[in-house]
């Protein structure tokens, strides 16, 4: 049995607002739970049906307070429009502090995204990739909204964000000799620069690109180049996979 003031709490968690008032975050789908649920996350409650239950024993000792609702009553509560077995009510942990250095391979900023769906397939991008360090500008889409997470398939549990401008970051690099690239359509062809082991990457806003401000601090501008058999072929391609095809690039030249 789920209250109707704990369903009114879980639907306020689709806006950010109340993420913020109530520290609390919502995870939905059986994979993403899994995930939250072996993270270091703190799952506050779980909802879930008992297939999900008996199914995952070992993983749901890890929530707080577990509670079996039905299939519909699961459904009452979801945001989604085709629920799965379970949802969770999640800690929202403390803003992490920017690291003293940038030890490891490739770091990503993101100037400004705004669709939920692109930040999570970036973050399952980073994940695959080995990316641990994503830095986001206060402007870009908020990782706690529940399309975010969804997108991101569990990936969000092991990559680090940080929300923050520019400026630090960019210090940041220059402090640890990383050099900056970023992501222009009349930038250097990705296939013909040497791109090294290790670099910064910032990517723009699907609409507007690299802010002009943060353009000034970017002197390796890059570009994937449009190989269309015509001229009328696709102005631009989705931010989320630009990402990951100069992401893909990067690695492999660091690789091979």
């Amino acid at each position: 049995m789920i209250s109707k003031s704990t369903i009114k709490l879980i639907k306020s968690l689709a806006i950010k607002k109340y993420r913020i008032k109530e520290k609390l975050f919502l995870v939905e789908g059986d994979k993403n739970v899994l995930e939250v649920l072996r993270s270091k996350y703190i799952v506050k409650q779980l909802f879930a049906t008992d297939t999900f239950l008996s199914g995952n024993r070992g993983s749901v000792i890890n929530a707080e307070l577990i509670i079996e609702l039905t299939t519909e009553e699961i459904k009452k509560a979801s945001l989604q429009q085709n629920p799965q077995n379970c949802l969770a009510i999640c800690k929202l942990p403390s803003t992490p502090r920017l690291p003293n250095k940038l030890e490891r391979n490739l770091s990503l900023y993101l100037d400004g995204i705004q669709d939920p769906g692109n930040l999570g397939t970036i973050i399952r991008i980073c994940d695959w990739f080995g990316i641990d360090h994503l830095f986001c500008s206060p402007e870009t889409s908020d990782l706690y909204n529940p399309k975010v997470l969804q997108a991101s398939m569990g990936s969000f549990c092991r990559v680090k964000v940080w929300y923050t401008a520019f400026e630090p970051v960019a210090g940041l690099a220059k402090n640890s000799n990383i050099p900056v690239y970023g992501t222009f359509l009349k930038g250097r062809n990705i296939y013909t620069e040497n791109l090294p082991g290790k670099a910064m990457l910032v990517v723009g806003n699907e609409g507007n690109g690299i802010s002009a401000t943060i353009e000034k601090s970017i002197k390796n501008k890059i570009t994937i180049p449009n190989l269309a058999l015509s001229n009328i072929g696709a102005e631009s391609l989705n931010v989320s996979v630009a990402t990951g095809i100069i992401c893909a690039e990067f690695k492999r030249q660091s690789l091979f």
